[in-house]
């Protein structure tokens, strides 16, 4: 995280994963009731990441790069 920040530069990285990460956040909180702070937090984070990754995806393939798959 803190790399990602860094080589991106703060106000960058929140405007690519500011939206993601919110919506993480929310999903997490209505859905998430798994009775373990661990747990949730695990799903937030792997919740994030898959909204990232798709995002990225979707962008990759709307704009035409070859490696839409991330290879």
């Amino acid at each position: 995280m803190h790399t990602a920040m860094k080589s991106q530069g703060i106000k960058s990285f929140l405007r690519q994963e500011g939206p993601w990460l919110l919506s993480a956040f929310v999903i997490a909180d209505l859905f998430y009731k798994w009775g373990s702070f661990a747990l949730e937090c695990v799903g937030f984070l792997l919740t994030w990441y898959a909204l990232s990754w798709i995002s990225s995806l979707l962008v990759r393939v709307f704009t035409g790069e070859n490696s839409a798959l991330g290879e």
